[in-house]
């Protein structure tokens, strides 16, 4: 299906610029943390993030703590369970001093390119565009391990580059969409969100910089919780390292990788603005090794 280019019908399928600011928001207050216990001689690098609504006890919907799952030198991911669900919600900090933030950031966005790089995509591509925020909806359909059905998701996604805090940002999530309805051939993922934020160590075109990346979906296993829990949490630095690779050899081997900052869409103005708000069905077996892909 070709992608479409024009405003969303959908209010709900549009990131607003509040979801991207409380990205960098994220990203800004865990390197506060970090520089406050570096100031402090703790060697321990970055500090577990804290839930936002920690100190209000009498909150039902009170987000749990974070708890450490892997800590490497250059890379530290946690998980925290979602409330009211058997699901976690898991986050990296990590760093790549090899490459730069515009070749990981463009390699992430470049669909094309990854149907190249990435082994278990079956089928990628935007059939949604907003001219005006620059939102796309994606669907994207994936292998998982056997013997799980592939899995397909449909996704909103948005990126902004702040010059001013020389931050990028990238927020996606699972959204419906008329031009893709559920298939038997898959399972439909529904519930899905994913954040990524990366902090340049000197600039957007010099090598180095930290990521913070908050990831969480429901993958419609019949697995037990702590059985997907070991799937994303070992797929995930899986994933980020294949990533990795794929920006290197497109650095390396002058690979054509689409330059998403310098084809950055304008900021929504407010005449813009008013005119778009008008306009596993098999049983499945027990836990092995297992790759699951991200967004």
């Amino acid at each position: 299906m070709a992608a479409l280019a024009g405003v969303f019908v959908w209010d709900e399928e549009r990131i607003q610029e509040e979801e991207l600011q409380r990205s960098i928001n994220e990203m800004k207050r865990l390197e506060e943390m970090s520089n406050m216990f570096q100031s402090s001689g703790v060697q321990h690098h970055p500090p577990e993030p804290k839930a936002q609504t920690e100190g209000n006890e009498d909150s039902e919907g009170k987000e749990q703590p974070w708890e450490m799952v892997m800590d490497k030198k250059h890379f530290k991911l946690w998980r925290r369970p979602i409330t009211g669900t058997h699901l976690y919600q898991y986050r990296v900090f990590g760093t790549y001093t090899d490459v730069t933030p515009r070749q990981f950031f463009n390699v992430q966005l470049d669909t094309e390119y990854r149907k190249k790089w990435d082994a278990l995509v079956i089928k990628l591509e935007v059939i949604e565009r907003d001219v005006v925020s620059g939102s796309e909806v994606l669907h994207w359909v994936t292998h998982f391990p056997y013997p799980m059905y592939s899995r397909d998701y449909v996704y909103v996604r948005r990126y902004s580059v702040d010059q001013e805090n020389n931050m990028m940002v990238l927020v996606s999530r699972a959204v419906e969409h008329p031009s893709v309805p559920e298939s038997p051939e898959f399972v439909r993922v529904r519930s899905y969100e994913s954040q990524m934020v990366i902090r340049p160590h000197k600039s957007f075109d010099e090598n180095g910089f930290d990521y913070l990346l908050t990831y969480s979906d429901n993958p419609q296993t019949v697995f037990p919780r702590y059985c997907v829990s070991w799937m994303v949490s070992s797929g995930m630095p899986d994933f980020l390292e294949k990533l990795h690779m794929a920006t290197l050899k497109a650095k390396n081997m002058e690979i054509k990788v689409k330059d998403y900052i310098s084809a950055k869409p304008l900021e929504m103005s407010s005449e813009a603005k008013a005119t778009s708000q008008s306009s596993e069905r098999k049983n499945e077996g027990s836990c092995g090794p297992a790759r699951i892909e991200y967004a």
